[in-house]
């Protein structure tokens, strides 16, 4: 099976050496075949800051990489680069692509740009980005995984936490899931889970998942989650496609990242999709 490492919230900037290492030592040992870093690479936008995450992600080697911004990656007190040319900074390291797209043998990731320079915290999604990526994920092979990649979530499972909801994630869940979507990958709470989004929209036709990470490297954690990154593993082990989302949480005591819990996803396929 392959390996995919999702890397969300560094906040490079605000990271913590030890993490920083035991993340790099993790990824060493795992040896992904795709790395996703789904938003907030830094803490507040900073030249620096997004070297500093380029080098970390030249270090860990991974061949796949891709890269989208979170609302902490746009300029937030420099007023006249937050109007005017507020992925600059993000470009300058990271190429011009800020929706890029993975589109290989079991696997379709798309990224999904959801920050909007006139929004301090909340994403948004677009009608033309949803219909961009649904057109996408109905041209995907059946036996591709298929991925979608945005910042901020398309479902909670607290109430606390609704407020963090993408600007139109209603009808982006329901149109990427009729369209074949399989995985809705997020951060910006620093909170991991993974959900069926079943849970949220009981009316899905098919199948789909949230999978979450919490922040990989920063000490912006919350009390009851502490730093965390996801491993998924997919691929073709039969005729049945399978995909396993693992959380890997740094422990302290250890001083490395750990095996926290194991999900397998129930993944479905028809003649159609």
């Amino acid at each position: 099976m392959s390996v995919l490492l999702q890397i969300s919230d560094p906040h490079f900037g605000a990271t913590l050496p030890r993490v920083v290492e035991a993340l790099a030592a993790l990824s060493a040992a795992q040896k992904p075949d795709v790395l996703v870093l789904s938003g907030d690479i830094t803490q507040r936008a900073r030249p620096w800051q997004f070297t500093a995450a380029k080098r970390f992600l030249d270090r860990l080697g991974i061949a796949q990489t891709l890269v989208t911004p979170g609302n902490h990656d746009i300029p937030l007190m420099d007023f006249f680069t937050r109007a005017f040319q507020p992925y600059a900074r993000h470009r300058r390291v990271f190429g011009d692509d800020l929706e890029p797209m993975l589109d290989i043998p079991g696997l379709l990731v798309m990224c999904v740009n959801t920050t909007r320079r006139w929004r301090h915290i909340d994403g948004q999604v677009s009608r033309a980005q949803i219909e961009r990526v649904s057109a996408r994920l109905r041209a995907a092979a059946p036996d591709q995984l298929r991925v979608v990649v945005t910042h901020q979530p398309v479902d909670v499972p607290h109430r606390r936490d609704e407020h963090d909801l993408l600007h139109g994630h209603a009808r982006a869940a329901r149109a990427w899931t009729d369209a074949g979507a399989d995985v809705f990958m997020g951060g910006h709470i620093h909170l991991p889970y993974v959900r069926p989004l079943t849970m949220r929209f009981p009316d899905l036709q098919r199948r789909s998942w949230c999978v979450q990470a919490g922040t990989a490297t920063s000490w912006r954690v919350r009390p009851d989650a502490p730093n965390s990154v996801n491993l998924m593993r997919y691929g073709l082990p039969g005729r049945a496609l399978r995909c396993t989302v693992e959380r890997w949480d740094f422990v302290a005591s250890g001083g490395r990242f750990e095996l926290a819990e194991v999900w397998e996803l129930d993944l479905q396929r028809d003649a159609s999709l």
